[in-house]
């Protein structure tokens, strides 16, 4: 399962980044085959994943953005049980470990805005083994090469991405996809 997602993700590289409910069908309509959802709450949520998943594309929930719920193991138990997206992304290592633990596919987001945050990312990816990391912000392509290097974990770029030059770039440094809140990136 794990590798038919990454294989899914490196088919159509482009992954848009929804923050808007009313977003998510031009996202479905897009040649994406994977979404990330990036802003839900507990009323929302399982509508927007279920109209992805009935497109038949990937559907990565945010949990950190989610509102209505805890930031405990208890609220990625019923993301798992009852919403039932691809995966999570989160930036918090507790809740990608304990996701992991029970089965959930997960994509760590880390920011990186110095060596310091750079090295404890590398630390961190080796430590808790996420399936995927996210990378912010995606246009240092000089770094996403370096840390592509470092890990055995594929590589999302994600975050301030203007143009399909930038998204070319970040793919040649290694990444596996770039994700995007840009519309109109979303069907390169």
């Amino acid at each position: 399962m794990i590798r038919d997602i990454i294989e899914s993700i490196r088919e159509n590289p482009v992954i848009p980044a929804v923050r808007r409910e009313e977003d998510i069908q031009e996202a479905v309509l897009s040649e994406a085959l994977t979404i990330f959802i990036l802003n839900g709450d507990i009323f929302n949520i399982s509508k927007m994943v279920d109209s992805i998943k009935e497109s038949g594309k990937n559907v990565f929930i945010h949990i950190d953005f989610l509102e209505g719920l805890g930031r405990d193991d208890r609220a990625i138990d019923y993301i798992a049980e009852k919403v039932k997206p691809t995966g999570i992304i989160s930036t918090r290592s507790s809740s990608i470990k304990y996701a992991k633990k029970i089965g959930v596919f997960t994509i760590q987001r880390f920011f990186l805005i110095d060596s310091h945050s750079y090295e404890t990312t590398v630390k961190t990816i080796h430590t808790i083994g996420p399936d995927i990391v996210e990378i912010m912000p995606a246009v240092m392509p000089a770094v996403i090469s370096r840390i592509c290097q470092e890990i055995s974990v594929p590589v999302i770029a994600g975050g301030m991405i203007q143009t399909k030059e930038e998204i070319i770039e970040i793919l040649k440094s290694g990444s596996i996809a770039a994700s995007t809140g840009k519309k109109s990136l979303w069907n390169l």
